[in-house]
């Protein structure tokens, strides 16, 4: 295999399927073909679209042009020498770009997908652990009260990461009744709230008998919102910044978070431990494992939460789906076994 097809976002809002060449397969590496890739629509769109502040980390980041995507779900066709578990027609998922043809070498993140895990639900890793780990980092105790604010995939994941360790009642809030009833309609949530509803405040009020909530999760990704989520949390209670907003937040910090002495928590995926240890042992790849395992148990949304499929080679076409329709799409998956 010499070539391969990688989707590539030349400038803001221009998205192509560029042709490139392969490296030569050498030692302590191995050759995977994709099979799916899921599009991220927070991440990924923030960079297509080039909605981000000049002088922020996303102008840093967005360096075009640009590989898209970092969900890939693909099969081993080719193992070089000195590559220890993995072999030909293993199933593996990693941190790799919309492409037809990876590599992956030694020591880059990857893992195995066990045979009873249905693709479609193993592409999915990526945006799950992202959930996943900002549940960790809130510490979430049982019986404690968790909204979430943004019920897109990573969103209805929060929650039911959440309802798992033992939130109780786990709230949603959202702009769309699209979203609020797929919430519901997967159980993730005890009830979703209309995030312009001006009685939010006093319906929570009610639910948590005036104790308002523990934790609260910013999935939105508007940094505006971030000001309307700080009212409904308790005196020192946690806001974990799950999502990766895209500009300033004007933020009085004597009201609304000296005065409740709460606690702001980043949660980027980076901020997964890089090794196991006794202090916080859930690596990137143990949660994968929990999310595999949770997907056995059928405890956790997967393929429910898919919109939108599209072969690879119309892979433009979706992104101008998500750049018109952001806001009706969940996860969109490219298809790369079928022919462009």
């Amino acid at each position: 295999m010499t070539h391969t097809h990688t989707v590539v976002c030349e400038r803001p809002n221009e998205v192509i399927i560029r042709e490139e060449p392969l490296p030569e397969l050498g030692h302590s590496m191995f050759l995977v073909r994709a099979k799916l890739t899921a599009i991220s629509t927070g991440t990924e769109m923030t960079l297509v679209t080039g909605d981000f502040e000049p002088d922020s980390v996303w102008a840093r980041l967005a360096r075009y042009p640009l590989k898209l995507g970092y969900s890939h779900l693909g099969e081993v066709i080719a193992v070089g020498d000195g590559v220890d578990g993995v072999q030909v027609g293993d199933r593996v998922v990693g941190w790799k770009n919309h492409s037809q043809f990876v590599i992956y070498r030694a020591g880059e993140f990857f893992v195995k997908v066990p045979d009873d895990i249905l693709d479609e639900s193993a592409v999915l890793f990526s945006l799950a652990v992202i959930s996943l780990n900002g549940v960790r980092k809130a510490k979430v105790q049982l019986g404690e009260c968790a909204i979430v604010f943004g019920l897109g995939p990573i969103g209805i994941w929060a929650a039911q990461f959440a309802y798992l360790c033992g939130a109780r009642p786990v709230i949603g809030v959202d702009l769309l009744e699209n979203r609020r009833s797929l919430a519901e309609r997967v159980k993730a949530v005890d009830m979703a709230f209309d995030g312009a509803d001006e009685n939010l405040t006093d319906k929570v009020a009610e639910l948590t008998k005036g104790r308002m909530a523990d934790v609260i999760f910013e999935v939105t990704g508007n940094p505006r919102a971030i000001l309307d989520e700080v009212k409904l949390l308790r005196k020192q209670g946690r806001l974990i910044i799950l999502s990766s907003p895209r500009g300033k937040t004007e933020f009085d910090f004597h009201d609304w978070c000296n005065w409740t002495s709460i606690s702001i928590i980043g949660a980027h995926n980076s901020s997964h431990p890089p090794h196991e240890n006794p202090d916080d042992p859930w690596t990137q790849r143990r949660n994968v494992e929990v999310f595999f395992e949770l997907i056995r148990r059928s405890e956790v949304a997967t393929t429910q939460l898919i919109t939108h499929r599209f072969k690879w080679g119309d892979a433009p076409k979706a992104y101008e789906l998500l750049v018109k329709e952001r806001g009706q799409t969940g996860i969109v998956i490219l298809d790369w076994q079928q022919s462009a």
